[in-house]
């Protein structure tokens, strides 16, 4: 099931519970810590299984018309149920509720790491088509891939 989540510190401590337990991907403290603190005033949807909190996203205006998947994270043992892409519908269906036009989302170019790999093929797998990579903004070690959707 998945909850819209209003509250600021219910969401800042769903970030954290769901981003500590993901480290691989988030293993930067700084970096780790702006998700959450960042997460309390963006849109904030929760996965709900077996009374748990399985995973979020959030969603950030990024222009009028534009809004970015932020963060998303789905604990270890949950993937592969749907959870992910469910997460993912819903916020499409919200950005397109509340007048946005775009979604983009940022990760790290296919092909560096493997379990961004596995990011790079969920997000084409949703719709994301890719727009650009930029190097300058994470370093060359980690070249910033920038995706896009349309959703009208």
């Amino acid at each position: 099931m998945i909850e819209r989540i209003e509250d600021p510190e219910a969401k800042k401590a769903i970030a954290r519970k769901v981003l500590e337990a993901l480290r691989d991907w988030f293993e930067v403290d700084e970096s780790r810590e702006q998700y959450i603190a960042g997460s309390a005033g963006q849109i904030f949807l929760a996965a709900v299984e077996d009374g748990e909190y399985a995973g979020f996203l959030c969603l950030k205006e990024t222009g009028r018309e534009t809004v970015e998947l932020a963060v998303m994270g789905v604990l270890r043992e949950y993937h592969r149920r749907g959870i992910g892409r469910s997460l993912f519908e819903k916020a499409k269906a919200i950005a397109r509720e509340e007048g946005y036009l775009f979604m983009q989302v940022k990760t790290v170019k296919m092909g560096v790491y493997e379990d961004y790999d596995i990011t790079n093929r969920f997000y084409r797998a949703c719709g994301f088509q890719e727009f650009e990579v930029i190097e300058e903004l994470w370093g060359k070690e980690n070249p910033c891939q920038i995706y896009v959707m349309n959703l009208c």
